[in-house]
């Protein structure tokens, strides 16, 4: 029998919420193995209760699909034979709730490019890094060019939250054309309401796809990941921000969990959080 996300028991036809796995690493630059992680993932939500005890939601009360791994570990060449194959199936999934789970964060440029045929469609990620980069080691594809690319993609409307590292290039050029972060800092002094009003109010955009770069987390709570960086986020303050956007979501993704380098508890934080994102948006 196929692995399957825990409660994901519908058919593709009848269910709203769609998950999928993109096992693809290739540009990871620091601690690869993130291409293990749809299905660790998977592994981990049999651990969670379908009851959430603070919604009094079940997650059997939704009709929900996982369709599986989108190509094999070993099957994409390059990122931009991912980033098509992402595009492809994330517009065939357009009246639909996709939620895909990485694989390195090169992916949502994928997602990116659909979005951008929707009207009023921006992006929030969350995420530890810039990622503003134009290229990083020779490649436009990059985990660490996927924020300037969905820039391009989306016309401007993206913003990241939690971001606590980038390069002198991308500080420079994001002033230069006005693009604008909410640091981790940032959140912390106004708080997890105001950060995300003022994430939104720089979105300015009605629907939104929401990006989880598990290193967003700091890493005391989600040790595996490619590229760790402290003095972030908690998981309390990403369900917060879910549950504040659940009216607005259009779709979602979680990345860069990295199995070879976890302890199994950041498995668990992302299956957790795709419990919620589902949660959010069901009781809307």
């Amino acid at each position: 029998m196929r692995l399957h996300f825990a409660d994901a028991d519908s058919d593709f036809e009848n269910s709203y919420f769609i998950i999928f796995g993109v096992p693809f690493d290739g540009t990871s630059s620091y601690r690869a193995g993130s291409k293990f992680a749809p299905d660790e993932i998977r592994k981990a939500s049999y651990n969670l209760e379908s009851y959430l005890l603070e919604h009094n939601f079940s997650m059997r009360q939704v009709k929900m699909h996982d369709m599986g791994n989108i190509g094999s570990l070993d099957e994409f060449g390059s990122a931009e034979s991912v980033i098509e194959a992402v595009y492809s199936t994330s517009l065939s999934l357009r009246d639909k709730f996709p939620i895909m789970i990485g694989g390195e964060h090169s992916i949502t440029i994928g997602a990116a490019k659909a979005l951008a045929e929707q009207e009023d469609t921006g992006i929030i990620f969350i995420d530890a890094h810039a990622d503003f980069r134009d290229e990083y080691l020779g490649n436009k594809y990059s985990h660490a060019c996927v924020a300037r690319r969905a820039y391009e993609y989306l016309r401007g409307k993206v913003v990241s939250i939690g971001v606590r590292s980038a390069s002198q290039e991308e500080i420079l050029y994001a002033r230069k054309i006005g693009y604008r972060w909410i640091t981790s800092y940032d959140f912390l002094e106004m708080g997890w309401k105001d950060a995300i009003e003022n994430a939104l109010e720089i979105l300015s955009a009605d629907n939104v796809y929401l990006s989880i770069d598990i290193d967003g987390i700091d890493p005391s709570f989600a040790p595996g990941t490619g590229t760790p960086e402290y003095f972030g986020l908690t998981p309390l303050d990403v369900k917060r921000i879910i549950d504040f956007l659940g009216p607005r979501l259009i779709g979602a993704d979680i990345v860069e969990v990295c199995p070879p380098c976890d302890n199994g508890n950041t498995s668990v934080l992302a299956a957790r959080l795709i419990q919620e994102i589902v949660a959010a948006v069901s009781r809307h």
